[in-house]
């Protein structure tokens, strides 16, 4: 075979230009701090990190509907929190009704009372969250749950949120199963209260422990829907400590596929600079001599 200078030179150039873009690659390494900077470089792990980011952005989502989620219930059991010391207190105010010392006048200034603590309770039930919607209105979200007479203007609907990959939870509950339910109606008897409070004479005490009875019956069933929430707010708290572990599984497992081994690139580069440079020199003297010079 015979080898010309030309061959020589194109030899040489050729692996001097592999050197050089395999230098330049460690530098790109180094200033972006990846051991990757193409799907070609490593494809099996090129795929496993896009299957991990994939899942990384999954979990952000469900932290952010968590959030959403805790936010509501968190709205929703404060509005019930008050609920429920508004009925305790007109619970008192009906076992007060009871003193046969009281005249009319006083039992209709009760009755006053027992008013404004009516106005107060639609104003909670009417309550809007950060959102603006109703929070009780089931899925009619734009619209009060409640008239003016306590009678319920929404519907029936549970809005779902994800909250897992595997978990839908209800975000809400219709204000029918709130102040309606129970085999209650709370409205009504505040109303029934007003009324009786107002009526010239001493009511009975069955009457009053009547009513009294309606609001144990009420107060419990908004104590069974401030426990639903509560029970709904614990597991939101726990998804959230699963999915802070898998934040940092991912990060670590990405890390681990993408980041730079600093110490190893930097040895790298050493060593590529050197055997380039040497490669340099080297062919700076082969390229100056000729054929004659090789087999002489």
């Amino acid at each position: 075979m015979r080898i010309s200078t030309q061959m020589i030179f194109d030899s040489g150039a050729a692996r001097m230009g592999d050197m050089q873009t395999a230098l330049n690659k460690t530098r790109e390494q180094i200033g972006s701090g990846r051991r990757m900077l193409a799907p070609s470089d490593d494809p099996v792990a090129a795929a496993r990190a896009l299957d991990v980011r994939q899942a990384q952005a999954l979990n952000e989502r469900l932290a952010v509907n968590r959030q959403r989620a805790t936010a509501g219930l968190t709205e929703a059991e404060g509005v019930l929190a008050s609920v429920t010391e508004l009925i305790q207190n007109v619970k008192t105010t009906v076992v007060a009704a009871g003193n046969g010392l009281l005249d009319d006048g006083s039992r209709a200034s009760m009755a006053t009372e027992l008013q404004a603590r009516y106005d107060l309770l639609l104003g909670y039930v009417n309550s809007r969250d950060a959102a603006g919607n109703y929070m009780f209105a089931g899925l009619n979200t734009d619209s009060p749950a409640f008239d003016t007479t306590g009678t319920y203007q929404g519907d029936g609907g549970k809005r779902l949120l994800q909250v897992d990959s595997a978990r839908q939870m209800e975000m809400n509950v219709p204000g029918d199963e709130v102040f309606q339910g129970g085999g209650q109606d709370l409205f009504q008897t505040l109303n029934d209260l007003i009324a009786l409070l107002n009526t010239p004479g001493m009511p009975s005490a069955a009457t009053l422990n009547t009513h009294n009875a309606d609001l144990t019956a009420a107060l419990d069933n908004v104590s069974k829907v401030r426990a639903s929430l509560g029970t709904r707010l614990q597991e939101l708290e726990t998804l959230d400590y699963a999915g802070d572990d898998r934040k940092l599984q991912y990060a670590q497992v990405l890390s681990e596929l993408q980041d730079l081994d600093y110490t190893e690139a930097l040895t790298r580069l050493s060593q590529q600079e050197f055997v380039l440079e040497a490669a340099q020199q080297s062919f700076a003297k082969t390229s100056g001599l000729s054929l004659f010079d090789y087999i002489r």
